[in-house]
């Protein structure tokens, strides 16, 4: 891997994770640690991030935390329309799980008006916007804190889902493509999506139209994980019909 193109790598990663150790992202670049420290610097120079001993954070994690902003707002109004268009799949009185991001965000604040509801997420923001309304039953999962997405992750969260069932999953992804399938950033999220989906009877993957054929850091599997794809009508016409051939229904808000 090129270097420009690695220090964008690790700058995705900073931005899905908050904080990165240099020992961690060595060994997942497959370089020294040597060549991550010289990476850092790069970054830090240009101004998207602030060194430690040991490793590095996103510079804009603590404002983000302090407003209860997610990192991720681009394409919002897609989003929006997702969101909408996605909450319409589901009625009173379902289980659902609901993972940490932007356009999952989305579709909770679509759900406010549901009765007798009952949530399982990681993610901070959700639970406190689902958790403050009547007729929603919030459970929240353990973890370790991950600021841009206000969630929470790693094995303990994983482990939570462990003997629960709900019917809906509501996935996010960084990227979506045919060969590829889902991948991400980083690695700390990957065993909570898969115990997430291992959890729900349908999963929906809720994703704007630019993460289409794009490929990321690290493989979560094919696109046979999921269901039923909810995204805007960006996608083109070759990706709606190599999606729907593998199986996925696509639904274009």
């Amino acid at each position: 891997m090129l270097g420009e193109t690695r220090r964008a790598k690790i700058l995705e990663w900073l931005q899905e994770e908050g904080s990165a150790r240099v020992r961690t992202l060595a060994e997942a670049f497959e370089v020294s640690e040597v060549t991550v420290r010289q990476d850092l610097e790069r970054l830090e120079a240009d101004g998207h991030i602030e060194r430690e001993h040991g490793g590095a954070f996103l510079k804009s994690v603590p404002h983000q935390v302090r407003s209860m902003a997610l990192q991720h707002q681009e394409n919002l109004a897609a989003k929006q329309r997702i969101g909408r268009a996605a909450a319409t799949l589901v009625g009173n009185g379902e289980t659902l799980i609901f993972d940490s991001g932007s356009t999952t965000t989305e579709v909770a604040a679509n759900l406010l008006q549901h009765r007798d509801m009952t949530v399982i997420t990681n993610a901070l923001n959700i639970a406190l916007m689902l958790g403050a309304t009547s007729g929603f039953e919030v459970h929240m999962t353990g973890g370790h804190f991950k600021a841009p997405t206000l969630s929470l992750s790693g094995e303990r969260s994983a482990d939570y889902f462990a003997g629960l069932f709900a019917q809906t999953l509501f996935l996010a992804t960084a990227a979506i493509d045919v060969d590829a399938g889902l991948t991400f950033p980083a690695l700390s999220d990957i065993s909570v999506k898969r115990a997430m989906i291992a959890a729900a009877d349908t999963v929906i993957l809720v994703a704007d139209s630019s993460k289409i054929g794009v490929r990321s850091f690290s493989s979560l599997g094919g696109l046979n994980l999921i269901n039923t794809l909810v995204t805007d009508d960006g996608i083109s016409a070759a990706h709606h019909a190599a999606i729907e051939a593998a199986g996925v229904k696509v639904i274009v808000a």
